[in-house]
Order: C-alpha cells, then sequence, then structure tokens
C-alpha cells in the first residue's frame, strides 16, 4: 500500500474519527476538554500511527493532556481495535499539534491591527 493512496487515506480519516470520540469519552481529569485530534498518520503496515493533538489552553495544561494520553494508551488502542476493522491494530504515538492556537493567536493579532487601523482613520 502506497503512502498516499486511497485506502490510507480512507483508514486515516476513519482512525482519527475514532480516536476524536475515543479521546471525548475518556474520563482522565487530567485530559483538558478542550482537545482535539489535527491528524492522524497511519503507517502502511499499519503497525504504528502518529496522532497530532491539539489543545486549546496553557502549556501546564497541555503537558497534563498528553501524561493523560500517554497513560490512557493501552485504553485507547482497546477501544480502537472493537471500533475499527483493521488486520493490525496501531500503536499510536501522540504528537503535540500547536496549529491552532497558533492560528487563534494569528487571528487575534490580525483583528487588533484592524482595530488599531479603524482608529487611527477616525
Amino acid at each position: 500500500m502506497r503512502k498516499n493512496s486511497v485506502k490510507n487515506t480512507r483508514i486515516n480519516s476513519e482512525v482519527q474519527k475514532e480516536l476524536s470520540m475515543i479521546i471525548r469519552e475518556i474520563k482522565d481529569p487530567r485530559i483538558h476538554f478542550l482537545t482535539s485530534v489535527t491528524d492522524v498518520i497511519v503507517a502502511p503496515d499499519l503497525k504504528t500511527a502518529k496522532a497530532y493533538i491539539s489543545v486549546l489552553g496553557s502549556a501546564e495544561e497541555q503537558e497534563a493532556t498528553m501524561t493523560g494520553l500517554k497513560h490512557a494508551e493501552g485504553y485507547i488502542r482497546r477501544e480502537l481495535a472493537h471500533r475499527v476493522n483493521l488486520r493490525n491494530t496501531p500503536e499510536i504515538s501522540f504528537l503535540m499539534d500547536d496549529s491552532i492556537a497558533y492560528g487563534a493567536e494569528m487571528s487575534k493579532k490580525i483583528a487588533d491591527l484592524h482595530i488599531e487601523e479603524s482608529e487611527d482613520t477616525d
């Protein structure tokens, strides 16, 4: 299976959707409620997967969420095996993705510039 094949893309999106639902169901207080799975890349041999996680919160909340997810890896993998019918259930490694927080920060800066610009023209 090629890296960008239709089958691999479909598996990536299905695993991402199920991981998002599983993470929402976990009752660990360390996992922040504004946690989202931004992307999942499953290896072509289905043995490993990289899940990119975004947490909209402070650095401490991000760190606590990653600790909680690493602690729940076994549960998450078992639930994923029940929900997604794959030959092998991939071993998941969670990686922090700051793109949503970066985008929110850039949007705020742009909005601030527009406010300053409108004040200057008045």
